[in-house]
């Protein structure tokens, strides 16, 4: 049990259920379920395989997080404290490693049978990333933040990169991928862009709102985690500007945030969608949440209970955000 919440299983989830849901979106709402597929088993198999990397990329970055952050937790989150304390150094290294190594050769095979190096190219880029945010950038200001903020709005695009690659590519007799063949370049790049202006607005703007919603509680997290960040002499956001002007930043970045229901609620509205008054629900919740957030950040900074209420305020403001393609499945199905 305790190595389980080594990994955040709750954030684990989180990310599964994110690259789920653009699966969803994709097989009902956008152009996937109007294009054929090559193998629909395959596939299955295959986005499966691509949600399990991801997951164990994160599950990796989690502990060695907390193994660069030992010093620091006993301060921070004593009764939290798990590598030294429950699991020795030298396993939470070599299980870090092991994830990885699973993670990275399941983004070959993907990489092969689509013939593609993104796959190869996004997983590689997210391992070096959590290894050099948990070892230097974390320590840093505002960049620490920026990067983990990034690396989790990839989350969706990764899933809008895998279903672009394999939409409507038949399987030759040997299992492996055709790519479809176009009477000419510029027809290549019409079907490109009618597939993103269909689908990848969506996807992009739930980047969008992952962004700024986990850039938000990165600053919140470094403001609980301030005594302890002392000791590795970091240099976080509210070390160097102060608490105040942290929970300031964090609410400017925060009121960003219901820009993604704003604009994803304009756009159906443009495809003439069925009105009700219920299509706002999504966009007040997630104002309200936020509206909390903030009022709880600006009123209670230096208060550590008030900061981890904020926190979880924001994930449910995430949760949200994730099942907005079942919800408006629902609302006009």
């Amino acid at each position: 049990m305790k190595f389980l919440q080594l990994l955040r299983p709750v954030n684990l989830v989180i990310i599964a259920l994110t690259m789920y849901s653009v699966r969803f979106f994709y097989f009902t709402l956008g152009s996937i379920s109007t294009l054929p597929i090559g193998n629909p088993a395959r596939e299955r198999v295959d986005f499966f395989l691509l949600v399990l990397s991801t997951v164990l990329i994160a599950a990796a970055g989690n502990i060695i997080n907390d193994y660069f952050d030992v010093r620091a937790d006993r301060i921070n989150r004593p009764e939290r404290l798990i590598i030294t304390k429950h699991v020795k150094r030298r396993w939470a290294i070599i299980t870090h490693w092991l994830f990885n190594f699973v993670a990275f050769s399941i983004a070959i095979y993907l990489s092969a049978r689509y013939t593609t190096f993104w796959y190869v190219f996004i997983h590689l880029l997210t391992i070096n990333s959590l290894w050099f945010y948990s070892m230097y950038f974390k320590r840093r200001p505002f960049i620490g933040n920026f990067i983990i903020a990034g690396l989790t709005a990839l989350v969706p695009i990764l899933c809008g990169i895998h279903f672009h690659l394999q939409t409507g590519f038949p399987e030759a007799g040997d299992g492996s991928v055709v790519l479809p063949v176009v009477s000419s370049v510029n027809d290549s790049i019409a079907i490109w862009k009618l597939r993103l202006l269909a689908d990848g607005r969506f996807v992009f703007l739930l980047a969008y709102f992952a962004f700024t919603l986990n850039l938000s509680r990165e600053i919140i997290k470094d403001m609980q985690d301030m005594e302890g960040d002392k000791l590795l002499y970091a240099r976080t956001l509210p070390i160097v500007l102060g608490i105040r002007k942290s929970a300031w930043i964090a609410t400017a970045v925060l009121a960003l945030a219901p820009v993604f229901f704003i604009v994803l609620f304009v756009l159906h509205v443009q495809q003439d969608y069925s009105l009700h008054l219920l299509a706002l629900l999504p966009l007040a919740l997630s104002g309200l949440l936020n509206l909390i957030s903030a009022v709880i950040l600006l009123r209670h900074p230096a208060n550590i209970q008030r900061l981890k209420q904020a926190d979880l305020v924001l994930k449910i403001s995430m949760l949200l955000g994730i099942v907005v393609p079942f919800y408006w499945w629902f609302f006009h199905s």
